[in-house]
């Protein structure tokens, strides 16, 4: 399944680092990738392939987990579902 994850804080060394080792370690693909600093405001885009066996919500736990350790907010949405959020 392809999903967007989004990620947005303060920015400070490692957040990309970090997300990406994450994402790494549980045979998350990245497939595309946009980030940009605005001010002191951290903001980055990724599609990725989760595998379809994976518990998305446990996934999603472990995600919003890792945001508070990266002092950032980090959120994961089915594609599908972005995309008809994104229609409305």
């Amino acid at each position: 399944m392809k999903a967007i994850l989004t990620t947005i804080g303060k920015d400070r060394p490692g957040i990309v680092a970090g997300v990406s080792q994450y994402l790494a370690s549980n045979d998350i693909n990245i497939l595309d990738i946009s980030q940009t600093i605005m001010d002191d405001n951290f903001t980055m885009m990724m599609q990725v392939s989760v595998n379809d066996q994976t518990n998305f919500q446990q996934l999603l736990n472990e995600l919003h987990q890792l945001g508070k350790r990266l002092s950032v907010t980090i959120d994961l949405r089915n594609e599908e579902l972005y995309r008809a959020m994104q229609q409305l």
